[in-house]
């Protein structure tokens, strides 16, 4: 086991405030069973699952309560014990619409469904592996949700040499993977070890900011006796998106994935160490990913935690958990203020994807007057992409998406250092976000009229 530095510096990158200190000490705490879970149907990357359950019908812990729909897609399973009280539709936190399963919870049930361990894992094929990482319905945690059986099952022609673990956690506030890395450094060592046999892989970067020391010293400590892999710590400057894959591949191992293409392009795979985490569980335990750690902070939350919950609680339980508010919430972010999702209340329910719930008061919150840009070029030097922010949006402005997409839009990863440092309060990746779906959309239909020819 080795520790390294990172071998550059991030291509542009800001230094917004981080506000950490509000959590970043806190243990990871157990919230009590809420007396409902809203169990979205779509809390990953790709097709929602199917409910497999009807209304009245009494589940345990760990039972699936809905299947996969296709291949880039995860199952669902009860967190706890209880009764399906309803099947409906509802927003998730990113503002679509969802099939929903709502469960009444039994806390004084602890009958529980579970897979068998998999405490050979080494002696298994590594098919079977990725079919139990799929069945316990584990999806990227760090924000994305992308379906790890897949991420895990490259093509013959993608060979993957290095896995990236990234413990970064970039976004100001949040502190969960901070703690997971601190209080559970065995486990997702596990996982990493787990990884490495699935990949047939050696090389592995552990990457984590510099601001970190406790979770780099954790993770040291968890890694220095790892056999049959070659473990690095690499400690990243802290600064802004350190966190995004494209941009931790760079660092960590010098490597440029194109444009338009995938970490695989490379010969890198990069998971998040909730989903690390996630995987050792399932193999080792058999227990399927029905609950995760969430920050819950803000200046105005009387006790700031990071809270490990059933997926499917309302942020209003998880606020009522951290002891409520000192003042009204002038705005509720899931996730961290920079690449997060602006919320109209607390009824939003967590998901695998849910890492923090910001609340701000409003003195912290700002509305802003979009201006003409006066062509100062602080977006392009802080754009980790390379792009001209400016020119494109401009461009989805003008409703030119063949413009904005020769400009290579599809490349933003939609960080906002180009909006954070706008002097114009130009609304640069808000812009990006509404035309990329469109473009997306216009191509694939073009695709499928080629294709019917």
């Amino acid at each position: 086991m080795r520790v390294t530095r990172a071998l550059r510096k991030l291509r542009g990158s800001i230094h917004p405030q981080y506000f950490k200190g509000l959590t970043s000490d806190c243990p990871i705490t157990e919230m009590p069973i809420p007396q409902k879970l809203y169990l979205s149907m779509s809390q990953h990357l790709g097709a929602p699952a199917k409910p497999i359950v009807a209304k009245g019908d009494v589940v345990t812990r760990g039972q699936c309560i809905a299947e996969a729909t296709g291949y880039i897609s995860v199952p669902i399973h009860a967190p706890v014990c209880g009764k399906i009280v309803d099947i409906d539709s509802a927003a998730t936190p990113a503002g679509t619409m969802a099939p929903r399963v709502v469960l009444e919870t039994d806390p004084d049930n602890t009958e529980s469904t579970t897979m068998s361990p998999l405490s050979d894992w080494q002696d298994r094929p590594q098919e079977e592996l990725i079919t139990r990482i799929s069945e316990a319905g584990v999806a990227g945690m760090g924000g994305a949700g992308f379906p790890t059986h897949v991420k895990l099952s490259p093509p013959s022609d993608k060979p993957i040499d290095t896995i990236i673990i990234n413990g970064a956690e970039c976004e100001p506030y949040l502190t969960a993977d901070h703690r997971l890395m601190i209080e559970h450094s065995k486990g997702i060592a596990d996982g990493i070890r787990m990884m490495c046999y699935i990949l047939n892989v050696k090389s592995v970067f552990v990457a984590i900011e510099e601001n970190k020391p406790e979770a780099i010293q954790a993770m040291q400590d968890a890694l220095a006796n790892a056999e049959k892999i070659d473990a690095t710590v690499c400690i990243l400057p802290t600064e802004y998106p350190q966190g995004a894959e494209k941009q931790q591949i760079a660092v960590t191992t010098g490597r440029e994935v194109p444009s338009g293409g995938l970490p695989m392009d490379v010969g890198c795979v990069v998971e998040n160490v909730g989903t690390v985490l996630a995987i050792a569980e399932a193999i080792e335990k058999g227990i399927p990913l029905t609950q995760r750690v969430t920050t819950v902070t803000g200046h105005i939350v009387k006790s700031p935690q990071n809270v490990l919950a059933p997926l499917g609680t309302t942020y209003a339980d998880l606020v009522s958990f951290c002891g409520g508010l000192t003042a009204e919430a002038a705005k509720v972010i899931s996730g961290g203020p920079m690449m997060g999702m602006a919320q109209p209340n607390l009824d939003v329910a967590t998901t695998k994807t849910t890492s923090g719930l910001v609340l701000l008061e409003q003195s912290r919150v700002h509305i802003y007057r979009a201006l003409p840009c006066i062509g100062c070029g602080r977006c392009l030097e802080a754009c980790p992409m390379n792009l001209v922010p400016a020119a494109i949006s401009y461009a989805v402005e003008g409703g030119d998406y063949d413009r904005a997409e020769s400009l290579n839009i599809l490349d933003c990863i939609e960080c906002g250092c180009c909006a954070f440092v706008c002097p114009s309060s130009r609304p640069l990746v808000q812009h990006f976000k509404l035309a990329k779906p469109k473009i997306i959309l216009k191509s694939r239909q073009a695709a499928d009229a080629k294709g019917a020819k």
